[in-house]
């Protein structure tokens, strides 16, 4: 073990604080609150020992040049981004897509497919949890499941394991008994991890992909896009061009879902927000 692996993390100064933040901030889009100044130090400085740099300003100029820089960044980006997720993390906004799906089958209103798109899905969870209620009501219903989930994240590693869809048992207590029952499966030679079902897995699509580029990406429209706990991390004028921006992509009548209280005062013309205190969620009109 080196010397420099035993030294206590040095203390970022103010303008390198500002320096740090505003390349995560052009980058990623979030912003690192003055109160998080200790987990950006932390982070940095456990990579710096990794890689036997001891100063701040040296491993800047690194990770914000060349194209060995945009690899180093992807790994030190990994560990900046937040990836707290569980499955049915807010169950009442998951049982509205339930009733949701389950009207339009009642009333004949599918059109071809029924297109989800999940936003900042971590590991996986959120998406296969909407997956779950989706199928659900096809199964119910005698449909042939004819829908499918695009689920986006800016972490790779988070993006490779959601492909994976394996889970430990403790990942899976919000998840209903029956629903455990029917949707994982008992990994072989693994003790008590569990893996999602096939049939899920097969409908959700893992896509690298930025907050801040989705007027790049493809215009698809969608029934569904779920973008909940992930606007809290930007600034108030970015999550009002990222909301305009995916209203674009709502079919007629679809739904776009928030975290509550995540943009309480944004509006659209072309959308309406929901009578249901309980969720935060525009429909297309």
């Amino acid at each position: 073990m080196t010397t420099w692996s035993l030294q206590t993390a040095p203390e970022l100064s103010d303008l390198q604080f500002e320096q740090w933040n505003k390349l995560l901030e052009a980058r990623t889009g979030i912003q690192v609150a003055p109160h998080q100044r200790s987990f950006l130090q932390i982070q940095l400085s456990r990579r710096m020992r990794e890689l036997g740099i001891k100063h701040y300003a040296q491993y800047y100029g690194q990770v914000s040049s060349g194209v060995q820089g945009m690899v180093e960044w992807s790994v030190l980006v990994d560990r900046l981004v937040v990836k707290e997720t569980s499955f049915f993390r807010h169950r009442d906004s998951i049982e509205f897509v339930r009733r949701f799906l389950q009207n339009r089958i009642n009333n004949q209103s599918l059109s071809d497919s029924f297109e989800v798109w999940s936003l900042g899905c971590a590991t996986g969870e959120e998406p296969y949890s909407l997956a779950m209620v989706i199928n659900d009501c096809f199964e119910l219903a005698g449909l042939d499941p004819y829908h499918g989930i695009t689920a986006t994240d800016i972490s790779q590693p988070a993006l490779q394991s959601a492909r994976e869809g394996i889970y430990g048992k403790r990942k899976l207590e919000p998840i209903a008994t029956d629903e455990q029952a029917r949707y994982f499966k008992p990994c072989d030679g693994e003790r008590e991890s569990y893996q999602i079902v096939d049939k899920l897995r097969d409908r959700v699509c893992f896509s690298h992909g930025n907050v801040l580029s989705v007027a790049e990406m493809p215009m698809v429209k969608m029934d569904i896009i779920f973008c909940q706990n992930v606007l809290i991390y930007f600034r108030r004028w970015r999550r009002r061009e990222i909301l305009n921006e995916l209203a674009t992509r709502l079919k007629p009548g679809g739904i776009l879902m928030i975290g509550l209280g995540e943009m309480v005062d944004w509006t659209h013309p072309n959308l309406q927000r929901v009578a249901d205190e309980r969720v935060q969620a525009y429909v297309y009109v």
